[in-house]
């Protein structure tokens, strides 16, 4: 059993007894004296369980215990389990102590097998509780808490936490989706997540709520210029890091824009504070990007100037740049038609130019019921790897057409590799074979 232990008890035998238990099962052992020493050991250290005696002198068990998960829950970490330790025989004592929310009571002496199969069970039982609530809090991607969980918690915070509350946004993410791929757009946004971890401690929280933007609070962050310091690491790290991705001719002018709000100096109301970062992230928007703004009350006033010129401001970087949908449009054949004909008179007017595909899937073996599979999961390869401006038909049960705007014939083969690519990680690339064919439509001079 490979876990760590924190035994706190006054008396030195009982220390004894438990670390030569636990040591003979393979755990690691940490014996402390008091309440107060457990506080200051939990402050830099997080083990699997505490055995914590109830009997204690100046902070007795119990008291211990609500300083233990006050502090826990001022740094923003999990509750660590908590089992009491007694010499009484009495029920009011343990009833008192899992009312409280302790995790078991062992009474002393202990029995070797009890104390083992206790610890055990708790520790797994809290893994197994941990698992499920992240799963169901925390994104996957950049392992940030979700939208769902970020807002409450950081709602929660905001009322009585001095800090700052901060929308970050990445600049210009977009093109590197259209230009490299959605697997390339998804490296890079763990990367960022690498690097806001690097930036921040422990106590500050950080949630993604949506495609590429993320919302933050900072404690005790009071300081503007901090932000600013903050803001310039992340945007050069997260060029660096793109760089490294995507090769030294990289020049997507990617980046990071940060707009702020200071708790309780811009007020303690989560939904006014969002709408007050917002209103600064726009002006960073608008003014240059890869930098912070700080909310300023007489942004009120600028607003009542701008009316619906800030408001055409908004609905384009929602649906642009907030848009966490993925990838090309997969259209029936009305839709498709209608998108077709609208692009092909758009780039006829404006002298552009766009390329047809046509994918045909076949099976090397024959199995219809498989090959039907396939082409669904081909489908799916061909949304994620193209660009939101590119439409896709399903022609035949086995093809694909497929509509790229402003492709040229030099770059059909990145594209039909950057597929290729995709479809050759999934399952069912070995038992089929993929054809193309390519068709230029350009009206340029």
């Amino acid at each position: 059993m490979n876990y760590w232990v924190v035994v706190v008890d006054d008396e030195v035998l009982s220390l004894t007894n438990a670390r030569t238990l636990l040591n003979e099962k393979g755990m690691k052992v940490s014996a402390l004296r008091s309440g107060k020493e457990l506080l200051k050991f939990m402050e830099k250290n997080t083990p699997d369980l505490v055995l914590l005696d109830v009997l204690m002198p100046e902070m007795d068990g119990f008291e211990t215990f609500h300083a233990l998960r006050e502090l826990e829950d001022k740094q923003g970490k999990s509750h660590v389990p908590v089992i009491f330790l007694t010499g009484e025989n009495g029920s009011e004592t343990e009833r008192r102590g899992l009312k409280a929310g302790a995790s078991d009571f062992i009474r002393k002496p202990f029995n070797k097998d009890i104390l083992i199969r206790r610890i055990d069970n708790t520790i797994k039982n809290s893994k197994t509780i941990e698992t499920l609530t992240e799963e169901a809090t925390v994104d996957k991607l950049t392992g940030f808490l979700n939208k769902s969980s970020g807002t409450t918690r950081i709602s929660e915070i905001v009322k009585t936490a001095v800090g700052a509350m901060v929308i970050l946004d990445l600049d210009n993410f977009k093109l590197v989706n259209d230009l490299h791929g959605h697997d390339m757009g998804d490296r890079v946004l763990e990367a960022f997540a690498d690097i806001v971890r690097h930036n921040t401690r422990a106590e500050d929280i950080v949630s993604r709520i949506g495609g590429d933007e993320f919302l933050a609070f900072f404690r005790d962050v009071t300081e503007e210029q901090a932000l600013e310091a903050l803001t310039k690491r992340l945007n050069e790290q997260l060029f660096a890091e793109s760089v490294k991705l995507m090769g030294e001719d990289f020049d997507i002018p990617i980046g990071i824009s940060v707009g702020g709000v200071f708790t309780p100096k811009h007020g303690t109301d989560y939904e006014k504070l969002f709408q007050f970062a917002d209103s600064a992230l726009y002006h960073v928007k608008q003014n240059g990007k890869h930098g912070v703004e700080i909310y300023d009350f007489s942004m009120e006033e600028d607003e009542d100037d701008e009316d619906l010129g800030r408001e055409i401001g908004r609905v384009t970087r929602l649906v642009e740049e907030r848009n966490d949908g993925r990838g090309a449009m997969l259209l029936g054949q009305d839709a498709f038609s209608n998108s077709y004909r609208f692009i092909i008179r758009f780039i006829k007017r404006y002298k552009g130019r766009a390329n047809k595909l046509l994918f045909a899937i076949s099976s090397k073996e024959g199995n219809e019921v498989e090959l039907n599979e396939a082409v669904n999961r081909f489908g799916d390869v061909l949304k994620n790897c193209l660009r939101k401006n590119d439409i896709i038909m399903r022609n035949r049960p086995n093809q694909f057409f497929l509509l790229l705007p402003e492709l040229s014939e030099e770059d059909v083969p990145k594209v039909v590799g950057r597929i290729m690519n995709g479809w050759n990680r999934t399952d069912f690339s070995e038992s089929t074979e993929v054809k193309y064919a390519s068709e230029l439509v350009s009206y340029r001079d």
